[in-house]
């Protein structure tokens, strides 16, 4: 959506309900959080209207592969770092990092929410409640 502050930064969503218009205002909304919370980054937001719920892990890893291979030449960590979103969970990152890897042969940068030894945060399951806690508490 924006990238004046930095590089994209927004979340990935796969759900039957994802357009255009909601990828939009999702990506115009995570500009205004990324920097009303002084992050030096943009925002943005990208998905699909793939529904992972009740498919098999191997066709979810096949989409994955095959959205990572469309979308490998617009994400890093200089343009844009994705994260999970609505079903895009810790699954779904794993597949798409491990496409970007054997695409591109390097890994760091690219997605949050990945494994630890692959360059993930330790704490990155607990970031979102640290946060909210942090939040309140400056108030």
């Amino acid at each position: 959506y924006n990238s004046a502050l930095g590089p994209y930064k927004g979340g990935l969503r796969f759900h039957p309900s994802v357009n255009l218009s909601i990828l939009k205002f999702l990506g115009f909304e995570q500009m205004l959080k990324n920097s009303l919370t002084t992050l030096p980054m943009g925002g943005g937001k990208g998905g699909s209207d793939f529904d992972p719920k009740g498919k098999s892990d191997n066709e979810v890893m096949r989409f994955c592969q095959s959205f990572m291979t469309e979308l490998q030449r617009h994400v890093g960590a200089d343009t844009d770092v994705p994260a999970g979103d609505i079903g895009v969970g810790a699954r779904e990152i794993g597949y798409l990092f491990g496409q970007y890897k054997r695409l591109r042969n390097e890994f760091t940068g690219v997605l949050t929410g990945k494994n630890v030894k692959w360059g993930g945060s330790l704490i990155r399951p607990e970031a979102t409640g640290y946060g909210a806690v942090y939040f309140l508490e400056e108030m």
